[in-house]
């Protein structure tokens, strides 16, 4: 099999999670937010327990299973909960910008929990990359107080589970491919706990009457949007710092914003192009600056102190 450094798997992740954001808009027009999570990490989990049997990872002792779940159940369990219910009441321009918090969130965190150091040069990269995402989400629509809306809540509180998790799972030392099956399994029976509540307000559509693309794109962003990317992330995070990560995230409006103008036909303003052009300027210095494999941590999470 040939190698996978973690600076192209992370880089991967960010595409594959552009690229699922943009069919889960689409599926939101003609689906509720848990009816699309349900039908995307159902093929997910089936297709990460047949690779997990076909590839026979090393399993983890079980004192460490719980803590795998928790994190499932923090992300994408809740944050994509959130998130999808934020994005369906949020504009796409005023979710972009959202999300560029996230690696803010991820350094604080960082350097908060695990004492990673924080120099004067990487925040103003993060910075320059955050400005970067500004200019590509593009002017918002509406007054400022659009930004402080119920949806615009519910993504940040989805950005704040997502660098939990970063954070969290830097320190966790087991096969990716085992973690995220164990992960992605737990979200999902998050989600069909909550399902019938959402299913009691709405009245969903016959399965016969679903199109066959319909029920293709829910797959297919499903395997994007969960199962490949959270592999692909969890393998990056083994051997990167989760500051060095989180910077990557910029990376994900430029992807989404190029895939929306190929499979949308939507078009980048010139403002925008300059904002893509500092994210990516940006994401390529962090790589120069930080070295691929950082010595491995060996300390026990907090929780396993305990």
């Amino acid at each position: 099999m040939l190698s996978l450094s973690s600076r192209t798997a992370i880089v991967v992740a960010c595409l594959c999670w552009a690229l699922g954001a943009i069919l889960s808009k689409t599926l939101l027009s003609s689906f509720s937010p848990v009816t699309i999570l349900v039908f995307q990490l159902a093929p997910s989990v089936l297709a990460l327990w047949l690779a997990v049997v076909f590839k026979r990872p090393e399993i983890p002792p079980a004192r460490m299973l719980p803590s795998i779940g928790l994190l499932g159940l923090l992300n994408p369990g809740w944050a994509y909960t959130l998130a999808m219910f934020g994005l369906a009441k949020t504009p796409a321009s005023v979710t972009t910008l959202l999300w560029a918090f996230e690696p803010i969130l991820t350094l604080v965190l960082a350097w908060a929990f695990l004492k990673e150091r924080i120099d004067r040069r990487l925040i103003f990269l993060v910075a320059l990359a955050t400005f970067g995402v500004v200019l590509v989400g593009g002017p918002t629509s509406g007054s400022p107080a659009a930004m402080l809306n119920a949806g615009s809540a519910l993504i940040l509180a989805g950005v704040l589970c997502c660098a939990v998790y970063t954070i969290l799972a830097r320190n966790l030392i087991a096969d990716p491919l085992f973690t995220v099956a164990v992960q992605q399994s737990v979200a999902l029976g998050w989600m069909l706990a909550i399902w019938p509540l959402e299913l009691r307000s709405i009245d969903p559509p016959s399965i016969a009457d679903v199109p066959l693309r319909d029920i293709a794109t829910v797959i297919l962003s499903g395997l994007l949007y969960h199962a490949l990317a959270y592999w692909l992330y969890l393998r990056a995070l083994r051997s990167m710092l989760a500051s060095v990560a989180g910077s990557f995230f910029n990376l994900i409006p430029v992807f989404g914003l190029t895939g929306s103008f190929v499979f949308l036909g939507e078009r980048l303003t010139l403002l925008q192009w300059l904002g893509a052009a500092l994210i990516v300027g940006a994401a390529m210095a962090v790589l120069r600056r930080e070295p691929d494999n950082p010595a491995p941590r060996t300390e026990a999470l907090p929780h396993e102190r305990l």
